[in-house]
């Protein structure tokens, strides 16, 4: 019978002992809890007062180093593909369009001096597949891909997750495309006149060219 009362007064002990810390808390909570950020060493130390977030209007913050949403700087992008084809999970689209001779200077240099030798109508990040690994800013060889602070992107619709970076409009696309295949079509039209001619000259006198 005595361990009977004995459990009781230790539940009782126990309820009343998490209950006072809970009041504790409760009271406590009238005050804003401290502004260090969760990088900062004293962010563990801020047990007392007020931690709900006014959200949207406070975020919690975020580290200086952190990865979160990335962004691309299209004028420094070379269309080398290289983060297409290091992205683990294929969230990087993109489409090169090969620049003339004659545009070159229209298509400009990066912040680093190189010439771009492609346009790049199209550049998409899909930020919904996207895992923040950091590969993609790693292969970058001109470093135009790069982690933003920008860590709450939260959309109703998912294609508003998808953020475009292109160089060129859909028309302008299209009109340097029709340009490089005419070019194409030039030289390989020159190309197959020259052969033509080059086997004339070494036919045997008498013979037709078929």
């Amino acid at each position: 019978m005595s361990e009977y009362f004995k459990n009781i007064a230790t539940g009782a002990t126990t309820i009343a002992t998490g209950m006072g810390i809970t009041l504790k808390h409760f009271f406590n909570a009238v005050h804003r809890k401290g502004d260090a950020g969760i990088d900062d060493v004293d962010y563990f130390g801020q047990v007392d007062g007020l931690v709900t977030l006014q959200y949207p209007r406070e975020a919690v913050p975020t580290p200086s180093n952190g990865r979160y949403r990335l962004h691309n700087d299209i004028d420094d992008c070379i269309g080398c593909g290289q983060c297409v084809r290091a992205c683990p999970v294929r969230c990087i689209e993109m489409e090169t369009i090969k620049v003339m001779p004659e545009d070159l200077a229209a298509c400009g240099k990066t912040s680093g001096g190189q010439q771009k030798k492609f346009w790049v109508p199209l550049f998409d990040i899909d930020t919904a597949k996207c895992m923040t690994c950091g590969i993609c800013t790693t292969v970058c060889p001109t470093e135009c891909l790069r982690h933003t602070p920008v860590a709450d992107f939260s959309d109703f619709d998912r294609w508003n997750l998808v953020y475009h970076f292109g160089n060129l409009t859909r028309h302008e696309a299209e009109a340097k495309k029709r340009k490089v295949e005419e070019a194409q079509a030039k030289a390989q039209a020159e190309k197959e006149r020259k052969a033509a001619e080059a086997a004339a000259a070494s036919a045997e006198p008498g013979e037709t060219n078929p």
